[in-house]
């Protein structure tokens, strides 16, 4: 008999003023990529030097992007990956609604 394990509740990070959602299209190296942006945009972005062992991104996961203060359309940081339990979440909220088709 298989023994139940409790769901672990984890709290989502939702997009606060000036960050944006985003898609990884392409990596480019060195801890760049290529994401598609809820905004439309699509943006070069980098994983910050504080995240680069913690956070391993792939082509196809959706992350948290803040944009730049100076290039703020081509260039951004990726500061959050959203596991696929969170992705479910942020559907329900009715974050992902124009990105469904790349998911």
């Amino acid at each position: 008999m298989e023994q139940q394990q409790p769901e672990q509740f984890e709290r989502v990070r939702f997009p606060r003023q000036g960050e944006v959602l985003g898609v990884v299209e392409q990596l480019l190296g060195f801890a760049k990529m290529r994401v598609k942006c809820l905004d439309g945009k699509t943006r070069i972005c980098r994983v910050p030097g504080r995240l680069t062992k913690s956070l391993w991104v792939r082509e196809g996961d959706v992350v948290l992007i803040q944009p730049w203060e100076i290039q703020h359309e081509d260039r951004g940081d990726v500061i959050y990956k959203y596991r696929k339990t969170q992705i479910g979440v942020l559907r329900t909220k009715g974050f992902l609604k124009e990105m469904e088709s790349e998911l």
